[in-house]
């Protein structure tokens, strides 16, 4: 998410909770193209878990909404305690919900099944922003678009949440400016080993690599375009790369060399439910992303998950 926008979608106006609400429209698979979230939701992180399921969470109440990808029903899944905020979500191979916290400082471990809580963390104290988070099989990795850094809970055995969240700091060729109001690093995604990390960089339109032992970083050099501007989420599957590019309503997939060094533009789409993107998810072959609608935070403001086209 840009800085200007998302203080923009933190103003704290009220959520308000619409139940069971239903698709608009259907795809050839008899499926939803365009879910309808409740008015006034401000969503901006959105995953997909088992079944048909996805959650999308709400930027000022941190709310977690569930809603079937097949039937486009749903309802607000998690009433999350007051002073809880949601961007970035994913759902581990254990069915658990991580939850970046935006300018909490905090991020949250839920019950994918149930909505119980696991564990909260205090990533940091500092003036931050937690935007998105990728989990692999030994860690969950937190981006910080204030500070310089990554926060990571390292996983034990069996998938066993750590008591604390540890601090990466970020070295190498990403370099944050001295602007607190600027965006830095973003969306994060992680290869299916989990042995290297991609993030976008907001500010500069550009992609690196990190290294999650060390936290070293290696810029990606782009084919095909100068800058991938607006980006914000990200999804990495096999050697493509989807980008979504919040502000400019697209989606681009770029392809990875096989030593991640380079990222070619292979195209861009759009389609006109597009409204403000923010991040992306996978179920079966079809892609989705929700419209966080910056700057649109009346109650009355309708929101969407919808089908990204192929």
């Amino acid at each position: 998410m840009n800085r200007i926008l998302i203080a923009l979608a933190l103003v704290l106006s009220a959520a308000v909770a619409v139940p069971a609400v239903a698709h608009q429209g259907k795809s050839k698979g008899n499926r939803p193209d365009v879910i309808a979230l409740p008015n006034g939701f401000q969503p901006e992180g959105i995953a997909t878990g088992r079944g048909s399921s996805f959650y999308v969470g709400s930027i000022p109440t941190g709310d977690i909404y569930k809603g079937s990808l097949r039937t486009g029903e749903g309802d607000v899944f998690i009433d999350a305690p007051a002073g809880r905020s949601a961007t970035g979500i994913k759902v581990d191979r254990r069915n658990r919900l991580f939850v970046s916290g935006a300018r909490t400082g905090q991020a949250y471990v839920y019950d994918a099944r149930t909505g119980a809580e696991r564990a909260t963390y205090q990533l940091t104290t500092q003036p931050s922003f937690i935007n998105d988070v990728v989990v692999t099989r030994r860690a969950a990795y937190f981006t910080d678009s204030v500070n310089q850094r990554l926060y990571v809970l390292d996983l034990g055995k069996r998938g066993a949440l750590p008591a604390n969240a540890r601090t990466l700091p970020l070295t190498g060729d990403l370099v944050y400016d001295a602007d607190p109001n600027t965006f830095e690093l973003n969306g994060i995604t992680a290869t299916r080993n989990g042995k290297r990390l991609i993030a976008v960089q907001s500010r500069t339109g550009q992609l690196f690599s990190i290294d999650p032992a060390t936290g070293a970083t290696k810029q990606i050099a782009l084919v095909g375009t100068q800058k991938l501007e607006f980006g914000d989420g990200l999804l990495l599957e096999g050697k493509k790369l989807y980008v979504v590019r919040n502000q400019a309503n697209r989606v681009a997939t770029l392809r990875l060399s096989r030593d991640g060094s380079t990222a070619t533009l292979v195209r861009e789409v759009t389609r006109p439910e597009f409204a403000v993107p923010t991040t992306i998810a996978r179920h079966g072959s079809r892609l989705y992303v929700v419209n966080a609608k910056f700057g649109s935070s009346a109650p009355e403001t309708p929101y969407e998950v919808v089908k990204v086209p192929r």
